[in-house]
């Protein structure tokens, strides 16, 4: 069974479709931002600190 897409809470599309301005939920850091899978994005930092998972590292 395929995994869940993870889409953006903002335009229900995916990280590579979504045109939303990419900024972290938690900082407001918009370097190296990641959609992770409760739809919001994360910098680095603040996904390794709340140890969420991007897509691709979700495999």
């Amino acid at each position: 069974m395929p995994e869940k897409e993870f889409a953006c809470t903002q335009c229900n599309s995916p990280e590579g479709r979504c045109s939303c301005t990419k900024y972290c939920t938690l900082c407001g850091n918009l370097e190296g931002t990641r959609l992770v899978e409760d739809g919001y994005y994360y910098c680095g930092e603040c996904r390794e600190a709340c140890d969420y998972k991007t897509q691709d590292e979700m495999s």
